[in-house]
């Protein structure tokens, strides 16, 4: 239905423009008011809550009675304000359990024969944004197994607070837990605090800005530990390439004396139907001093479905 009144649209505008030129309004200090015609077009799109077919036939109308142009972009800007009110009564209202949204990632492998082989990859990644808080929950695992012996095992668990104190800037507070013996630690605890920045937002890209001090315990393989503080940074960079396609780039570094970590996933993500998308990623985690006998740098490539919600 929408559609076809913006299809109708020049040419119902278009009547009303010659009407409007039959019976020209007196000049006047006071703003002209809108043609019947085209009044009745701008309501019909803001009645919509579409923001497409709004802002489409409020260019037909300014074009179409330009003496009504300021009348028009008011009745424009009272929608807007109407809609922000909204959203913002709705986040001031929710509850704790209300306005998470994220995505559910699964893939794997098996093969038989010759050799069996498993693999299988989960995550879940969670936000809740409201007006000033924003909650990041990040959940992963990689179990991979060869001719019946294990080879790779990893996980971790991170939560991320962050408390917006102007629309770009924040200050954030960050823990994390990791598991990965082929990389040569058994248990690792990591917690931050620290200033954030978000450099871009709008017209399809994100890129948000952290650093911070940190304290990091770990339980490496050969029985050692090791208690230190660190610095920690991070770039989460997300790029929407068109509507079905989104690139991300998230990477972290802890630098300390001892032992620093470098961590980086790249990840393509193409919308297949719905909230479903298929995603391949590639991710590389670098420790500048193993334990003997491991080596520094792990990668791993993986395909997998992806819901959103």
């Amino acid at each position: 239905m929408h559609f076809l009144l913006i299809l109708a649209a020049p040419v119902l505008l278009g009547n009303a423009d010659a009407e409007s030129a039959a019976h020209p309004a007196p000049a006047s200090a006071t703003p002209a008011p809108i043609p019947p015609a085209v009044k009745a077009m701008l309501d019909a799109a803001i009645a919509s809550n579409n923001d497409g077919e709004i802002v489409t036939v409020a260019k037909y109308a300014r074009a179409t009675a330009p003496d009504a142009a300021q009348a028009i972009d008011a009745q424009v800007a009272t929608w807007k304000a109407a809609q922000e009110a909204h959203k913002r009564a709705r986040i001031e209202d929710a509850g704790l359990f209300d306005l998470w949204h994220g995505k559910a990632e699964l893939g794997g492998y098996l093969t038989t024969g010759n050799t069996r082989d498993v693999g299988v990859s989960a995550a879940i990644n969670l936000t809740r944004e409201s007006v000033r808080w924003r909650h990041k929950v990040n959940l992963a695992a990689d179990y991979k197994e060869s001719a019946g012996r294990t080879s790779r095992e990893h996980y971790l668990a991170a939560y991320e607070p962050n408390f917006k104190f102007s629309p770009r800037a924040y200050v954030y507070g960050a823990t994390q837990y990791e598991s990965d013996r082929f990389l040569g630690y058994y248990d690792r605890y990591s917690a931050s605090l620290g200033a954030g920045y978000s450099a871009l937002r709008g017209g399809g890209l994100k890129l948000d800005l952290e650093l911070g001090p940190a304290y990091r315990k770990t339980d490496f393989t050969d029985t050692t530990r090791e208690n230190s503080v660190a610095a920690r940074g991070s770039v989460d960079f997300g790029w929407k390439v068109s509507r079905a396609i989104n690139l991300t780039q998230v990477a972290s570094a802890y630098v300390q004396k001892i032992n620093s970590t470098v961590s980086s996933t790249t990840a393509l993500n193409a919308k297949l139907i719905g909230p479903l998308a298929a995603q391949l990623s590639y991710a590389v985690q670098y420790e500048s001093t193993p334990p003997v006998g491991r080596v520094g740098t792990d990668t791993t490539s993986r395909a997998a479905l992806v819901y959103s919600f």
